[in-house]
């Protein structure tokens, strides 16, 4: 599949992006002409039950819903010809070279906000209820067909005593039937509630919105995590003898103490830009990194170029490079080489050529690593 960016049918990606992002949603027919599963289901089935990827299955029978998480077995997963029932399985792009390909094609939205390719297989009358998400979604019709029942939800209300967040008494605005390259776009707040027609694949590519508090908690944290040691709390000679008839009364001492090691902290701009790139590069907990040797390394990426894992996550600031949860030393922080590299993903043997001695150590570093690879891999 080519790493071109999706083409939206009937409307400009500016217009797109102006008018319906973030505001309204939008069902795009053939946007993906032809296509195909680029996993087949006994392949999605295999994934599912690996260890380490996140998968889950979804049942129902009647009005009573039932969730299997992972890790699953074999005997997790019904018949395919048992009806209402529906295989989930996170990141999928982290598994599966066509799929990171696929979610290359949505970078016409930052990538600090994109995150990751779900593929949800679903037998006769499958879903997972009326639902609403509260990040961006895409979703790609990739098999069989789907009913899709959507309709804004200004205040979600959830059914009680079920396994999963379904909504109560949730009002369709539009109903539709979508097939194999239909692309519908959803919002955030938007309720939606698919539902297989016959055996269905639906691949849904999310992007991520952390609320405030807890991306001020997380940024907080590390923060925190990278201040220098401080000095230890001493009340030598701060203890008065009226301690005794109140112990367990907090040390005013002490409240200052913590109160000017937190105004360490002191973090501008840049403190806070190192801190947001390093957390939204920072890999998924299920990925794992393969090293390899560094013999004969240099003479292949000199030969063929390089390219990200494609696991891989790289940003870029300013005056900030942050790949997988680290910023590149401050000597290059500004180099434009490794922000070619982050917005193409991808260096030829010309381009690495013409690099520094220390942008090349640290581009086969990261190679060793596996964080990236000679491009013939």
């Amino acid at each position: 599949m080519s790493q071109s960016l999706v083409r939206l049918p009937g409307i400009s990606r500016e217009r797109f992006l102006r008018e319906y992002w973030q505001r309204k949603p939008l069902l795009l027919r053939q946007t993906f002409p032809g296509f195909e599963p680029l996993l087949p289901r006994g392949e999605l089935f295999q994934l599912a039950l690996r260890e380490g990827v996140e998968a889950r299955v979804v049942l129902r029978e009647g009005r009573q819903w039932e969730v299997r998480h992972a890790p699953l077995a074999r005997r997790d997963l019904p018949a395919v010809r048992s009806p209402q029932w529906t295989l989930l399985v996170q990141g999928v792009d982290l598994h599966h070279d066509g799929v990171a390909a696929l979610l290359q094609r949505f970078r016409f939205v930052p990538d600090a906000r994109l995150d990751d390719i779900m593929i949800s297989w679903a037998s006769d009358g499958g879903g997972v209820g009326p639902h609403v998400d509260d990040y961006d979604v895409f979703l790609l019709q990739a098999q069989g067909r789907r009913l899709w029942r959507i309709g804004p939800v200004p205040q979600p209300r959830m059914q009680a005593g079920q396994p999963l967040k379904l909504l109560r008494d949730f009002v369709a605005e539009q109903e539709f039937t979508v097939e194999p390259g239909d692309l519908l776009y959803l919002p955030p707040g938007w309720g939606h509630d698919g539902i297989a027609q016959g055996e269905c694949m639906t691949y849904s590519v999310g992007f991520r919105a952390p609320p405030a508090d807890e991306l001020l908690r997380q940024l907080l944290w590390k923060m925190a995590d990278e201040l220098a040691p401080g000095r230890r709390y001493s009340d030598r000679g701060k203890v008065p003898a009226s301690t005794a008839a109140h112990p367990a009364r907090l040390p005013d001492d002490m409240v200052r103490f913590v109160t000017d090691a937190f105004a360490r902290l002191r973090p501008g701009r840049r403190e806070f830009t190192l801190a947001l790139g390093e957390l939204l590069t920072e890999p998924k907990q299920e990925v794992v990194f393969e090293p390899r040797s560094a013999a004969g390394l240099a003479r292949l990426v000199a030969r063929q170029g390089l390219r990200l894992d494609r696991r891989s996550r790289m940003l870029w600031a300013a005056s900030a490079v942050m790949i997988n949860g680290e910023s590149v030393p401050e000597s290059l922080a500004r180099s434009a080489l490794l922000r070619q590299l982050a917005d193409a993903r991808t260096l030829d043997a010309s381009r690495f050529a013409s690099a520094g001695k220390a942008e090349q150590a640290l581009l086969l570093q990261w190679c060793e690593l596996g964080w990236a690879h000679p491009a013939g891999d």
